[in-house]
């Protein structure tokens, strides 16, 4: 991958692909199993593909991944470049990715978007929104849901106390952050955070929360995949 000059303001997507996807009880990584009639995670790719301003995507899978090039060989991405740096954990495969997005000419100064590989139903519009939200914000921010439902704590099964649901929010992908200060909040943080936002927000900045849709959900369990298929059969059909 070589990038084009630089230029402010740049706009990168970065979804790690690295997971095995035990949940979800298939036997290949979750992200390659057939939603409609193709991979879930070409409906990803679809989604980012159809947003102009992105300058480049890079896919970020394990390093023994047999299966990302196939598929973008039946299903032509030109967006996204594979890299085969995964990691351990999440924080690991992202920290991989933007030190590749360094070595092609990206600066500490561009956006880099984050996004889960299994939250397949994200729509262009989406992405958007969060663009249009961050790109005049010193921190940036991400997609998210206010939580809705009565939320529990629980001891060895057993619910220890109700959390109070106000000012709570489900986060979501993508998330938006500059390259260089979300690189520096993921290697101060450690692999063990689960999002970038928490990683920034471990080194005291506060992200913006951007309004998302309970559609743009991670595929996770085995039930989710027919959920996501209604999903894609009722924005087809509309």
């Amino acid at each position: 991958m070589t990038l084009s000059p630089t230029s402010t303001d740049r706009i990168f997507a970065l979804i790690p692909c690295a997971g095995k996807g035990h949940r979800a009880g298939t036997s290949l990584p979750k992200q390659y199993r057939l939603i409609g009639d193709v991979p879930m995670v070409v409906h990803t790719l679809r989604a980012f593909a159809a947003v102009p301003r992105l300058k480049h995507g890079l896919l970020v899978v394990a390093p023994d991944d047999e299966h990302m090039q196939d598929i973008l060989r039946a299903q032509p991405q030109p967006l996204f470049s594979v890299i085969h740096v995964g990691g351990e954990s999440r924080a690991a495969s992202v920290l991989a990715g933007l030190s590749e997005l360094e070595k092609h000419g990206a600066l500490s100064s561009d956006w880099v978007l984050v996004h889960d590989a299994a939250r397949c139903l994200v729509t262009p519009e989406q992405i958007n929104a969060l663009i249009d939200a961050c790109q005049s914000d010193d921190v940036g921010g991400l997609l998210a849901v206010p939580v809705a439902d009565t939320l529990k704590q629980e001891t060895l099964l057993r619910v220890k106390n109700t959390i109070t649901r106000v000012g709570t929010w489900l986060a979501q992908t993508p998330q938006m952050f500059r390259l260089g200060p979300l690189t520096s909040a993921l290697k101060q943080s450690g692999v063990g955070v689960t999002d970038e936002s928490s990683a920034m927000e471990a080194v005291g900045f506060s992200p913006l929360l951007i309004a998302g849709s309970a559609q743009n959900f991670k595929v996770t369990y085995p039930e989710d995949f027919a959920l996501a298929q209604a999903v894609l059969m009722m924005r087809s059909e509309s």
